[in-house]
């Protein structure tokens, strides 16, 4: 029953911008965050956002590029990344977190989308 499908990815210049959003539905959730895996590297959380407070936490290679929002009465996340780098190449995944808590690890998240892919290019 539960759903989460992301979009937004594509190919942008570096420097460039992109919003990749992430529509859930079958479930109401605590937490969300958003991890990406570049080939043959592991899967990384790069920003969450947490439950009651809207606490927000962002890995520090996108610090101060990336913003991660909500909009509950869309059961949507979006993810703003500005000043894109090709190192943030990669297939982005939103997660959610039904639990209370906060956690930066994979295993603490209950469901996944499949991928958006988001290039960068020199």
């Amino acid at each position: 029953q539960v759903q989460l499908v992301e979009s937004g990815g594509g190919l942008v210049q570096a420097g460039g911008s992109l919003r990749v959003s992430c529509t859930t539905s079958g479930h109401t959730f605590n937490s969300y965050g958003w991890f990406r895996q570049a080939p043959g590297k592991e899967r990384e959380l790069v920003a969450r956002i947490g439950g009651r407070d809207g606490s927000q936490w962002y890995t520090g290679a996108v610090k101060g590029r990336f913003t991660i929002s909500r909009d509950n009465a869309k059961n949507t996340v979006y993810l703003q990344m500005n000043s894109l780098q090709p190192e943030d190449t990669a297939v982005y995944y939103c997660a959610a977190r039904s639990r209370p808590g906060l956690t930066t690890s994979k295993n603490g998240y209950d469901y996944w989308g499949q991928g958006t892919q988001v290039t960068v290019s020199s």
